[in-house]
């Protein structure tokens, strides 16, 4: 895979406003649901003002949408695909974790499979 200039003008605001801990809290606590802004509050622990901070944030960068509900405002994920992101991210980052436990082994495991691809291609 290839990220041109303009594939990373994408990609590193998008990663920048996932990255604050806030931001994926909310994100996260969504869910599948839209949810008024005083349970994002209750959900988050965060104050009115920082919830609404980035929330803005948030809505700039299209991850989620604002709902009007009679004198309420709802915020929903954008688009649903993104929790599936979130969730493969957070499982392959386990996977990870799990494979640098095992450490040495795992690294023994691979570099004997280079190797041996190694000398099938000389071959």
């Amino acid at each position: 895979m290839e990220f041109r200039e303009q594939d990373q003008a994408q990609i590193i605001p998008a990663l920048k406003v996932l990255g604050e801990p806030n931001r994926l809290s909310i994100l996260c606590g969504l869910g599948l649901e839209c949810r008024p802004v005083t349970d994002i509050i209750n959900a988050t622990g965060l104050g009115q003002t920082n919830v609404s901070f980035h929330l803005r944030v948030l809505r700039e960068a299209g991850f989620v949408r604002a709902e009007r509900r009679g004198p309420f405002i709802y915020y929903c994920l954008a688009d649903l695909e993104l929790l599936r992101i979130l969730h493969d991210l957070k499982h392959w980052l386990e996977v990870r974790q799990g494979s640098a436990s095992s450490g040495v082994h795992q690294h023994s495991k691979q570099a004997k499979r280079h190797s041996a691809l190694a000398r099938t291609r000389e071959v």
